[in-house]
């Protein structure tokens, strides 16, 4: 199949198994979903091949949730707040998929993936649905399928997705670019971190949360009119909206309210004035070069020419024969052949 033939969309008949798969998931079960996530998740040629018609089959059930992404330092709570706000969300009808992204060794590749063993309780939940992965070295603190998972999540009726990355970091700033809302999660005793944190990051916060404010209320509050009086210096994603920062203790599910609050009211500020379709379709353009770039570097590594040219050129670069830019501009021109 060619490049052209697979970015025009079809609806040709899925095989039995696939087709059985889908079902599964417009049915909302989760086993369904949950292996639906893991074909998509494969590396191998031909489950991406069945992953793309899935996908292609599912898209008119999508993007009819709220996509809220979640991040903040170690230790902030995250995993606390979420299960604190799917609780109180389901509570009140709502159905929520959390993707929870945990980051890969950078010696074996492994991952603890331990966010089901920290959200105990919300993993009992029929209408919650939890799904770990690997980050298996993606940037962005998020694993390399997660905008593909969202998808899947949506088809199957899940009113609101969460993404919770790894932590705060350089690239961490490529979550918010899949999202509809993005949430920083803080300290109340943080010290001097604000000044630490990269300006990226701040720029795209739609909201800030300092959690854990009833271990030092009165820290919290200084905390709050600290990043106040950041968030009020910088240009953010929309005119229409102005990044609020609340307190809440998300161990004693205070403020959860509050912040599905201001949740709603970021919808009902950017849905009229067009701020929030566009920032969709904005992420589908994004997605859709983010896609073609990796493919283009998987063509290039699998070019004949190139395979039988990487090895020497490589030990030439660490060996200091020749310059990275030389053997870089060699390897590229492998392609004309």
């Amino acid at each position: 199949m060619s490049m052209l033939e697979a970015a025009e969309p079809r609806q040709t008949a899925l095989p039995p198994a696939d087709q059985a798969l889908a079902e599964g998931v417009l049915a909302s079960q989760r086993r369904a979903l949950a292996k639906a996530i893991t074909l998509i998740e494969s590396s191998r040629p031909d489950h991406q091949e069945r992953a793309h018609r899935l996908l292609e089959r599912l898209l008119p059930e999508t993007g009819k949730a709220i996509r809220i992404g979640i991040s903040g330092v170690p230790g902030a709570g995250k995993s606390t707040f979420i299960e604190a706000l799917g609780t109180w969300l389901i509570d009140r009808g709502h159905r929520l998929a959390v993707l929870a992204v945990d980051p890969s060794s950078s010696v074996s590749g492994g991952s603890i993936l331990g966010d089901k063993t920290r959200m105990e309780n919300l993993c009992q939940r029929e209408e919650a649905f939890i799904r770990p992965s690997p980050s298996s070295g993606s940037l962005g603190g998020v694993a390399e399928k997660t905008r593909e998972a969202m998808l899947l999540c949506e088809a199957a009726g899940f009113d609101v997705i969460i993404v919770e990355t790894v932590g705060v970091g350089q690239s961490e700033t490529t979550v918010a670019g899949m999202v509809d809302m993005f949430c920083l999660l803080q300290l109340p005793n943080a010290g001097d971190d604000l000044q630490a944190i990269k300006k990226g990051i701040v720029e795209i916060a739609d909201m800030v949360v300092i959690n854990k404010a009833d271990i030092d209320p009165r820290a919290a509050q200084v905390v709050r009119a600290q990043w106040r009086n950041a968030l009020h210096m910088l240009r953010h994603t929309s005119s229409h909206w102005e990044p609020p920062v609340l307190t809440l203790s998300a161990l004693h599910k205070e403020g959860i309210e509050a912040f599905w609050e201001q949740v709603e009211a970021y919808q009902a500020a950017l849905v009229p004035s067009g701020d929030f379709a566009a920032r969709r379709h904005r992420q589908s353009i994004d997605w859709m070069w983010s896609l073609i770039d990796s493919g283009l570097r998987q063509y290039f590594r699998n070019h004949p020419a190139v395979r039988r040219d990487l090895p020497d050129l490589t030990h030439a670069v660490a060996e200091g024969r020749t310059t990275p830019a030389a053997a870089a501009y060699k390897l590229l021109a492998d392609l004309q052949t």
